[in-house]
């Protein structure tokens, strides 16, 4: 599903992302599997209706974000560190942090590696229309060590 994410963060601009059905029968044409769009087609309906349904944070300089049990399972130090250092460079506020931890949460399969933090953060950003600084967006596209499953990787 990560390589869906990544497929359409490099093809389309967000405003130019076809409707569910379109976009499937295109990913389908790409070469992607049917429960692999199924499963990102949902992964990205979840983004939109987290957009609707938003609790808006007050943007403050000296709060801290705790994790509970679940989500530091689920997302390691190196992930969370990440999200730090995006906060504290003003690329994420609250609420786009939050819609990454959520929607990195939503991901079926165990723990997140940095690297699918790195394209679920891009994700998000390319749904919310939201600028990149050029060396933020560096770091976000740099290619990391070498994962275990081999799965395809952002880079540039």
């Amino acid at each position: 599903m990560i390589e869906i994410l990544v497929y359409l963060f490099e093809n389309y601009l967000p405003e130019a992302c076809p409707a569910p059905d379109a976009l499937a029968r295109k990913l389908s044409a790409a070469g992607f599997e049917q429960d692999e769009i199924s499963e990102a087609l949902d992964w990205l309906a979840g983004l939109d209706r987290r957009d609707s349904a938003v609790v808006r944070l007050r943007s403050q300089s000296e709060a801290l974000r705790l994790y509970d049990a679940q989500e530091m399972a689920r997302l390691p130090l190196e992930c969370r560190g990440f999200l730090l250092f995006l906060e504290q460079a003003g690329t994420l506020d609250a609420e786009t942090r939050e819609a990454v931890i959520e929607r990195a949460l939503a991901l079926t399969d165990g723990e997140v590696s940095l690297s699918k933090l790195k394209v679920i953060v891009l994700t998000v950003m390319w749904r919310h229309q939201q600028e990149f600084d050029a060396l933020v967006l560096e770091e976000l596209l740099t290619e990391g060590e070498e994962e275990e499953d081999g799965e395809a990787r952002l880079c540039h």
